[in-house]
């Protein structure tokens, strides 16, 4: 039994190739290597493995710096503020392994805290340990004072600009998405480069105080060095002071040094990182583009240079030769920008520069909204309630439902509108207006009563209904009392449906019914090429389907509508009996849509009297066929309509009117002036497996 087991446990144990396929994973060798550097903060290391280390720290922070040079802009580097706390870190933890070496062991010589250590410590010093504490303490300040202060410096002043500058990157984002210059993909694409770049540089403003911090460690730790290193040479290793001076002065010089070079090397790279936020490509080719351009500058330099060269006792050589270079470079830089531009180049660009304004003032925005100043923060909303993304949700929505895909809305600011104004256009024109209150909610009794709680009692701005705007922290009330409580970026979309579902037949246009064409299943294609234009034109289909919307019918099942269309367009052209036979065709469709919760399809009736007056009424043929209702008729009819609907609606139902067919068209007319919610269906228009209930009669 216990063979078995040993067995099986040597079995699970794993290869080698597996550690090593471990190890090899980004994660893991991550996790050991932090791991590693809070083991060497504890354990002491031996001068060898303190070498090696020491090598790795330097290598890392020229192979950081060289990424900075070379990446085309700071996104591509996001890494950097993890990057330069690890290296920090690493430092620190090299530090104090390395003074561990040099208080233990520093009277046995200088080459007890390593190599390296010795090596730097003698280049430094030169022979003269005075002169190496001296050249050593400009080099931290130059460190901490100049380039580190400097990037921090930078980096919280891009911070603060980026966060700033959010809103407004954000809305030229949005409004080129709804202009269709860019598509879903490449707003996301930017959206997310968006917030990458405020997030890296808020982590980059932070990390700069990582390299601050190493800095007055690291005179901290050579002072106790020294210090420390003298007291126990002389007391513990009765050591001369001379030579303890001399011999831990260079351990210790050497000792920050190694550490400051790193140090440095990576605050150069910091410096370089931020300070390229604005410029394209890598840092060579941005310094020449904008430095070694001009030849007007060139040619001071050179003319400088040459004065400075004949001044007495200033030398020749160097700045003859500066003056000669840049002489050069300006005189060829000259010529190339005197070159004239070939002929067929120059006369395009100037005509379209020419072309681009007209064009651009006969432009028109199907949906546009504009916002006031103090509602661009709805267009960036941290909390999910972005309203770019309820616009396009309510676009897919309206597709979804009506089977047309509206045109993209743009969204741009107005200074001219009330502060938490907005103001809604359709084609250019003004199609609704309102005003919300970011940091409240839009509550409403769903009785129609006034809300009793307190803030400022307004109308809702898309059906008109008494409303409170409340403050946040009365959410919970208002919940308990059973009120509607809605967000402001939803109080606006709401008005924005209502307005594009008014507008849907206006916005149809011919492009757009050809593009419901193109995009219809293949299998449907036939049916196209057969109808259109041999049976239909596309302008009398853009007329039905126009007809349609305005009665808020589906047009998604269009296949259909266009079978419909060709049984009758033979018979007659009348725009009108056309739509009621295709009216009759989604019977099926109008049913369903207009049900109840029951799943009966609740109707109020006309009476015979009312369908002989209205059929009476009617004068003219075809097209020209009018209704004539005299005015007093007409008051009592919409009396009637009026109280059979409260009655209904009072029971808790929302029927629709039906009507004979010859006449449902000239009802509708009246009834879309004060009822314009209310559906009207003709006899025709009920599938027979529909369910009825009859709730009133007129």
């Amino acid at each position: 039994m216990a063979d078995i087991s040993l067995q099986s446990m040597m079995a699970q144990r794993p290869t080698g190739k597996e550690m090593w396929s471990w190890l090899a994973r980004g994660e893991v060798a991550m996790a050991l290597g932090v791991v590693g550097i809070i083991v060497l903060l504890i354990i002491p290391a031996p001068p060898i493995l303190l070498d090696l280390l020491l090598a790795m720290s330097i290598t890392s922070a020229v192979l950081i710096l060289m990424t900075s040079l070379l990446i085309k802009k700071p996104l591509e580097f996001t890494a950097f503020p993890t990057v330069l706390l690890v290296t920090t870190l690493f430092r620190l933890g090299l530090n104090l392994a390395s003074t561990r070496l040099i208080l233990g062991h520093g009277h046995e010589g200088t080459e007890a805290a390593g190599h390296i250590i010795q090596a730097f410590g003698r280049l430094m010093t030169g022979g003269d340990f005075v002169i190496g504490v001296i050249v050593f303490a400009i080099l931290i300040i130059v460190n901490f004072v100049v380039i580190t202060k400097g990037s921090g410096r930078i980096a919280e002043v891009a911070a603060r600009f980026t966060l700033d500058s959010m809103p407004g990157k954000q809305m030229a984002i949005d409004a080129d998405l709804g202009a269709g210059l860019i598509d879903e993909t490449e707003a996301k694409r930017r959206r997310k480069e968006l917030e990458q770049e405020s997030t890296f540089f808020g982590a980059m403003d932070g990390a700069s105080k990582f390299v601050r911090g190493d800095a007055v460690a690291t005179l901290i730790i050579t002072a106790i060095n020294i210090a420390g290193g003298m007291i126990i040479g002389m007391v513990q290793h009765h050591l001369s002071f001379a030579v303890a001076a001399s011999s831990y002065t260079i351990m210790t010089i050497g000792d920050g040094l190694v550490s400051q070079v790193p140090s440095l090397v990576i605050s150069i790279a910091s410096g370089f990182l931020v300070s390229k936020s604005g410029i394209e490509g890598s840092a060579d080719k941005a310094l020449v583009a904008q430095l070694a351009m001009n030849p007007v500058a060139l040619g001071m330099v050179s003319a400088c240079a040459g004065v400075i060269a004949f001044v007495p006792g200033m030398p020749i050589l160097p700045f003859v030769g500066i003056a000669l270079g840049a002489g050069a470079l300006a005189w060829r830089r000259g010529k190339d920008a005197a070159k004239p531009a070939p002929v067929e180049k120059l006369a395009p660009a100037n005509a379209g520069a020419e072309d681009e304004p007209i064009a651009t003032a006969l432009a028109i925005d199907d949906v546009k909204v504009e916002l006031g100043y103090g509602l661009l923060g709805l267009i960036n909303d941290l909390e999910g309630r972005r309203l770019t993304d309820q616009i396009r949700a309510l676009r897919r929505t309206l597709a979804s439902e009506f089977g047309f895909v509206i045109p993209p809305v743009r969204i741009l600011d107005n200074m001219r509108l009330p502060n938490q104004g907005y103001a809604l256009r359709i084609k250019e024109m003004d199609a609704g207006s309102g005003e919300v209150r970011l940091g409240h909610l839009l509550a409403m009794d769903p009785r129609g009563a006034q809300v009793e709680l307190p803030g400022q009692h307004v109308r809702e701005p898309a059906f008109g209904l008494p409303a409170t705007w409340i403050d946040e922290a009365l959410r919970e009330e208002a919940t308990f009392r059973g009120y509607t409580i809605v967000d402001p970026a939803t109080v606006l979309t709401t008005h924005l449906t209502e307005v594009l579902k008014d507008s849907m037949p206006d916005l149809l246009s011919y492009a757009e019914v050809q593009k419901l064409l193109k995009e219809l299943p293949a299998d449907q294609k036939k049916l196209v090429d057969d109808m259109i234009p041999a049976v239909i034109s596309g302008a009398t289909l853009q007329r039905v389907l126009s007809a349609l919307l305005r009665e808020r019918v589906s047009i998604r099942d269009l296949p259909a509508i266009i079978e419909g269309i060709g049984e009758v367009a033979p018979h007659t052209s009348s725009i009108t009996q056309i739509v009621e036979h295709v009216r009759g065709r989604l019977a099926r469709q109008l049913c369903w849509t207009n049900r109840g919760d029951d799943g009966a399809l609740a109707i109020v009736t006309l009476s015979p009297e009312w369908e002989h007056a209205f059929a009476d009424a009617l004068v003219g043929q075809g097209d020209d066929k009018q209704l004539a209702l005299a005015p007093s008729r007409l008051q009592d009819f919409i009396r009637g309509v009026r109280e059979a609907f409260e009655r209904a609606g009072a029971s808790g139902d929302s029927p629709v009117l039906l009507t004979g067919p010859s006449i449902r068209p000239y009802v509708r007319s009246i009834i879309e002036r004060f009822r314009g919610q209310t559906v009207v269906l003709s006899q025709n228009e009920i599938h027979p497996k529909a369910k009825l209930k009859t709730v009133g009669v007129i």
